[in-house]
């Protein structure tokens, strides 16, 4: 009788495709997601539940989202999931950051228009549309990472709700008295035509003039000799010279005279030997020694003005560079700023805002104040004041949206005093948890050395500041009723009404100056700092907005966020409710090329969210994510994501074998009881809920390379090369129903359950498309699951120890395997017997082991006593030798074990007395 075998083998059946195709199928995912509105399921499931709030930082709303959006928009991602599963109420809503300076860019050179001349609510209306389009491109982007959340309902810096609370935290801090206006040197940058905070800033490598100067002394005030005696300063910007309204000495330093036979300079003396080398004088000599405080009200001459430059006394004046002795120019420097009010300089700034000198400046008159540093020296080397021209390339503050040098620039403008709360707010960041644990430091340091924040911008674009000014004294006018009734206008008409209406409309009824009386009002035309815009977002989302808490559990951003978003929120939040607007803060690195270098369009070396997505699937870009150690600047490359798209393939297949031989199982009616199940299940039962455990402590940790790591370890090394690899004979050869065969089924389904959840987070696309395929589940979405438990009634504390030392034992069999392999002896494993010599102890452990050749998937295997010396070269392991030889027999055509018993049935002559008894229940039933 013909047989054919295969119909009564138990080979896997399932429909799960091989291969993901996830660049076409995430889409279909996706919108199957949207049609059934899984984010209102997942958040109507866990009403009522303790909530978790992670507020987003908004992106800005300009361009293409980069690899660094989905790196941070996927980690929220991974919380935001696993904290839903684990039985919180999780809301995520996204939002963006509209108001500033790009988007006004974009309009003007884009639409060519001419934002000076077009009338201000026509230009924000260009301005909004703009910020909309991305909006809405951003948005189907973000989702395109698998990103869920209350897409069709985020919060927008540009909502008319919004605008309203933002001036209701403006009117709050100025009625503590936080808010005011002062002339003050600040960073002005020329290319944006606007005053800048200190988080608008950032440094580039730059290279400038690097010149020694000469400053005449006038008046020694009997200290210093006016007869060819000058005072000798540094500096890398030429062009603040016409500027210059005294020079700073340290109190403490000790300054010396040097004679250089033409004239006599005054520097500090530990910088004497290195300025003289530099400017190139070889023979000089030091005539008299003075202490800095003795040089006060020195008085010096400008180099080529006819204007004292007196000598001052400064703590900022350092040893590190230069002479000892600075230049100050009150009107170009936050610390000469302080200083000149101090000895009562005054303040010159001959700069306009488009960064070109003024009639204040005679000789250089609408020169651009960077093209100025070659006149300026010239005119220095003319009247012989210049000792040396020089060129470095050092870090200056950039534009951080223009990426073009910035200045420092004397402005009147509108600032909130860091000093009113800066103690509350050391005290409120002692509170909160951070990760990387030097968050903490970083911030606080930030914001012990902050100066007072400028929150006023010339720029059309934003929202307005809430003030008015009397037309006959000039007083501001910012009251409860004034700002009251702006936040209303703003809440029901956006604060587009501030330029649509007139003066008198805005204003509360009533309105007199408190200074003088008068009632006539004209409205101020700067707008706020855009970091005041999303730093108020704590209190225009998580107070408003009826799914969420106030503070929020969690801000995630890059670390660049430290001076940034995490800075003025916290600011905003402690001006006006004395303590942080999150209970934890988590900061990412940033993105790097393959070679660790920073990523830039120059070098061709950017990563592509969107084009990794049509290549590889969203799914492998967040398996990326998942892989890194995202608290550190993380590396990403072509060559690394084929690395992960490897990795992904091996779950995918974990997946796929386990749904295969699962096909005939029917948890309802097939599942083992624990204390039935065999030992080799309960051991991976246990090592199932040791995976949970520290799969939970990773995503608990926000430390998901951890997460990744042990499932890919776990599926790659446990379930690949040891427990399914074992199983294969059982599940494929042993009839259906066969009480060892369904005791795997149940350990293999446990395992798909944990392991499709566990894996939710990560990838919800993949594990999305498993469930659809997983038996006896009738959950819609995985997404409505709750997250794998640690079960203490699986976890076997003995049996574990046992089975680690019988892997161990099989880890020595394979080596042997190998090793008769490689010298011909055998050709695959189950064309061994293996003769296994143990130790005493290892012998106590392997004859109580029912079937030794079934673990080490050999044909036999003979276990001779301890005092059974082996005989012949063999292989040796911890307390055991191994010894492999071919296994006697023929091959049985049903599990192609070699043995004795092939031949020895006549109905099946060429099957082994197992699959001769299995094939005959089969054909029987």
């Amino acid at each position: 009788m013909r047989v054919d075998y295969k119909k009564t083998l138990n080979l896997p059946r399932t429909k799960f495709p091989m291969r993901g195709n996830l660049p076409n199928r995430e889409p279909e995912m996706q919108k199957w997601w949207d049609d059934i509105d899984i984010y209102g399921k997942v958040q109507e499931m866990r009403r009522g539940k303790p909530k978790f709030i992670l507020h987003d930082g908004p992106p800005y709303a300009n361009g293409n989202i980069h690899i660094g959006h989905a790196l941070n928009k996927v980690l929220k991602d991974f919380i935001i999931r696993y904290q839903s599963m684990r039985g919180l109420d999780a809301p995520y809503i996204p939002g963006w950051d509209t108001h500033g300076m790009p988007i006004e860019h974009a309009i003007i050179t884009k639409k060519g228009v001419d934002r000076k001349k077009e009338d201000p609510v026509t230009f924000r209306k260009l301005c909004a549309d703009y910020a909309w389009s991305f909006i809405n491109r951003q948005r189907e982007q973000f989702k395109r990472l698998g990103i869920r959340g209350d897409w069709e309902h985020p919060y927008v810096t540009l909502n008319p709700e919004y605008e309203a609370r933002q001036i209701r935290i403006f009117g709050e801090m100025a009625k503590k008295g936080y808010i005011y206006r002062g002339y003050r040197s600040v960073f002005w940058s020329p290319s944006s035509e606007t005053a800048l905070a200190d988080a608008e800033v950032e440094y580039q490598d730059k290279r400038s003039p690097s010149i020694y100067v000469a400053f005449p002394v006038q008046d020694g005030k009997g200290v210093l000799p006016e007869a060819e005696t000058h005072v000798v300063i540094w500096t890398t910007t030429p062009w603040t010279i016409p500027a210059n309204l005294g020079v700073a000495v340290n109190a403490d330093f000790t300054y010396s005279l040097v004679d250089t036979g033409s004239r006599k300079l005054l520097l500090a003396e530990e910088l004497v030997d290195d300025v003289m080398k530099r400017v190139g004088i070889d023979h000089y000599e030091r005539t008299a020694t003075f202490k800095g405080a003795d040089l006060e009200g020195v008085v010096c001459r400008h180099p080529f003005y006819d204007r004292e430059s007196p000598v001052i006394l400064g703590d900022h004046v350092t040893l590190d560079a230069g002479t000892g002795c600075v230049h100050t120019a009150p009107g170009h420097g936050a610390e000469d700023f302080e200083l000149g009010k101090k000895y009562d300089l005054g303040v010159l700034c001959p700069v306009d805002e488009k960064g070109r000198f003024t009639r204040e400046a005679p000789g250089f008159e609408g020169l651009f104040y960077d093209d100025a540093n070659k006149r300026v020296t010239e005119k220095l080397e003319e009247v012989g004041a210049l000792l040396k021209l020089t060129f470095i390339t050092h870090q200056y503050p950039h534009d951080w949206r223009t990426k073009k040098p910035v200045i420092f620039r004397a402005t009147e403008q509108w600032f909130a005093s860091i000093d009113g709360f800066r103690e509350a707010m050391l005290e409120a960041i002692k509170e909160v948890k951070w990760t990387p644990a030097w968050g903490e430091v970083r911030l606080a340091n930030m914001v012990a050395e902050r100066g007072d924040w400028c929150i006023s911008r010339q720029r059309v674009w934003g929202v307005p500041l809430p003030i008015f000014y009397c037309r006959s004294c000039g007083h501001p006018y910012i009251t409860d009723a004034s700002i009251d009734k702006i936040a209303n206008l703003f809440a029901a008409e956006g604060s587009n009404t501030w330029f649509e209406r007139e003066t008198e409309e805005l204003l509360p009824e009533g309105a007199v100056c408190s200074e003088c009386g008068h009632d006539s009002f004209r409205k101020e035309t700067d707008t706020m700092d855009v970091w005041f815009d999303s730093g108020s977002s704590h209190a225009a989302v998580l107070e408003q907005r009826e799914e969420t808490d106030w503070p929020a559990d969690l801000y995630l951003e890059g670390s660049d966020q430290y001076r940034g978003w995490f800075n003025s929120s916290l600011s905003t939040a402690v001006a006006t409710k004395g303590t942080a607007p999150y209970r934890q803060v988590l900061s990412h690195g940033f993105t790097l090329d393959g070679e660790g270098r920073k990523m830039s369009k120059s070098l061709g070396n950017t990563i592509d969210p969107l084009k990794v997505m049509k290549t590889y699937g969203a799914d492998i870009l967040r398996l990326w994510v998942a892989s890194v150690d995202y608290q550190a600047d993380v590396r990403v490359s072509d060559d690394i994501l084929k690395q992960i798209a490897e990795v992904y393939r091996k779950i995918r297949n974990t997946f796929r074998f386990l749904l295969g031989n699962l096909a005939d199982f029917n948890p309802e009616t097939d599942r083992v009881e624990v204390d039935r199940l065999n030992e080799l299940d309960r051991y991976a039962l246990t090592k199932l809920q040791r995976l949970t455990e520290k799969v939970i402590k990773g995503y608990d940790s926000y430390e998901f390379h951890a997460v990744y790591y042990q499932v890919h370890n776990y599926c790659t090394v446990f379930l690949s090369q040891f427990y399914l690899d074992v199983l294969k004979d059982r599940l494929y050869t042993l009839p259906k129903e066969d009480i060892r065969r369904r005791s795997s089924q149940t350990v293999m389904y446990e395992t798909l359950l944990s392991l499709v959840k566990m894996l939710h987070p990560i990838l919800p696309h993949t594990t999305e498309e498993v469930w659809k395929y997983v038996p006896g589940t009738d959950t819609e979405s995985v997404q409505l699951t709750d997250f794998p438990r640690v079960e203490a009634r699986y976890l076997d504390k003995e049996l574990e120890e046992k089975w680690d030392v019988l892997t161990g034992v099989r880890d020595t069999v394979l080596k042997a395997l190998e090793e008769a392999r490689a010298e011909k002896v055998i050709g695959n494993s189950l064309g061994a017997s293996v003769e296994l010599y143990p130790s005493e102890k290892k012998f106590q452990l392997l004859h109580r082991v029912d079937n030794l050749a079934e673990l080490f998937i050999v044909s036999h295997v003979r276990l001779f006593r301890p005092e059974d010396g082996p005989e012949g070269d063999t292989v040796e392991g911890d307390g055991l030798h191994v010894k492999v030889k071919p296994a006697e027999g023929e091959k049985c055509q049903r599990c192609w074990v070699i043995s004795p018993a092939v031949g020895q049935n006549s109905r099946y002559p060429d099957l082994c007395d197992r699959c001769a008894d299995t094939v005959q229940h089969h054909y029987s039933e």
